[in-house]
C-alpha cells in the first residue's frame, strides 16, 4: 500500500487492464486498486448480472431485444471496494450468485448483443469516471476496456497468458486442483467463452499504445508488482518503488523487458 500522503497528492488517475478469461486481469486488477487505495470496477460483473437477470426472469437469452430491453431496465449497483467487490441487481445481492456455472454457461450469449454492450459500456464509463472523482483513481478491468470503454485511460494493460497457464489458473480458481480431470472441466469454459467474446470484442492482441504483459510464468506476486511499476512511474514518478521491476527508460516499441521468465511489452510509446 502507498504512503497515505503520495496517495492524496496524487493526481487522479485510471487504469484499464484487458485480457483473455483466466490471464488473471481480475485478480491482479484487484489487488493492484487494494494496494493503491483506489477503487475497483469488475466489468465482466456486469454483463454476468445482466445474465442473472435474464435467466432470473426467464427470458429467452437468443431473442436479442428482449435481452437488451431487460438490461436496459435492470437496477444494477458496483460495490467498488477492492477488498470486498459487490453486485446488486433489482435490491438482491448477487455477488456469488453470478459466479455460478449456470451464469457461465450462458453469459456470452449476454455479452454478445451488441445494445447490451452499448448499453454496459455506458454505465462503465459513468462508474469509471466517479470513481476517479471520488476516490482519486479507479482499476478497471474486463472486455473493450483499453480500446472502447477507457481509450483514453492513462494507463492500458493487456493481460495475456499461455493457454496452459490461464486453464490451470481457472481450474484452481473453480475445482481448486489443476489436475488432467480439473483442465478438461475447465477448458471449454475458458476457450469457448474467449471465441464468443472475440466475435465481438479484440483481446488477444496490444492495441497501437497498450502495454502487453505475458504472465504466463510469472507469479501473482511479480504480476502485480510488474502492473504497480508501471502505474506509479506514471502517477507518480516512482516506477520500481512497488516491487522488483524498474521499467524506466525501456522503449516499448522496440524493446521486450523481461520480467523472470514474463515479459512486457509495448504498442506505442516509451515507459518513461
Amino acid at each position: 500500500m502507498p504512503a497515505p500522503d503520495a496517495a492524496a497528492s496524487r493526481r487522479p488517475f485510471v487504469v484499464a487492464v484487458d485480457g483473455p478469461s483466466g490471464s488473471g486481469k481480475s485478480s491482479v486488477s484487484r489487488e493492484v486498486a487494494r494496494r493503491l487505495g483506489v477503487g475497483y470496477l469488475d466489468t465482466g460483473a456486469m454483463y454476468r448480472a445482466a445474465c442473472w437477470v435474464i435467466l432470473d426472469e426467464g427470458v429467452d437469452t437468443a431473442d436479442a431485444q428482449a435481452v437488451a430491453e431487460r438490461t436496459r431496465a435492470m437496477d444494477l449497483v458496483v460495490g467498488t471496494d477492492p477488498s470486498s467487490p459487490t453486485v446488486t441487481v433489482n435490491g438482491t445481492d448477487v455477488t456469488a450468485a453470478i459466479r455460478e456455472t449456470r451464469i457461465s454457461a450462458a453469459v456470452s450469449a449476454v455479452a454478445t448483443n451488441l445494445d447490451v454492450r452499448a448499453e454496459l459500456r455506458r454505465r462503465q464509463r459513468e462508474l469509471i469516471e466517479a470513481e476517479r472523482a471520488a476516490k482519486g483513481g479507479v482499476v478497471a478491468e474486463g472486455r473493450d476496456i483499453t480500446t472502447v470503454v477507457a481509450p483514453d485511460a492513462d494507463v492500458r494493460i493487456l493481460l495475456t497468458a499461455d493457454e496452459r497457464a490461464r486453464l490451470a489458473r481457472r481450474a484452481r480458481e473453480v475445482h481448486g486442483t489443476d489436475d488432467e480431470s480439473a483442465l478438461a472441466a475447465t477448458r471449454d469454459q475458458v476457450l469457448r467463452r474467449d471465441a464468443d467474446d472475440s466475435t465481438v470484442s479484440s483481446f488477444h492482441e496490444a492495441a497501437d499504445g497498450v502495454l502487453h504483459l505475458d504472465s504466463s510464468a510469472l507469479t501473482f506476486e511479480e504480476t502485480v508488482q510488474a502492473v504497480l511499476d508501471v502505474v506509479l512511474e506514471e502517477v507518480d514518478g516512482t516506477a520500481g518503488k512497488a516491487g522488483s521491476f524498474d521499467l524506466s527508460g525501456v522503449d516499448v516499441d522496440a524493446e521486450v523487458l523481461t520480467l523472470g521468465e514474463g515479459t512486457l511489452t509495448g504498442a506505442g510509446g516509451t515507459v518513461p
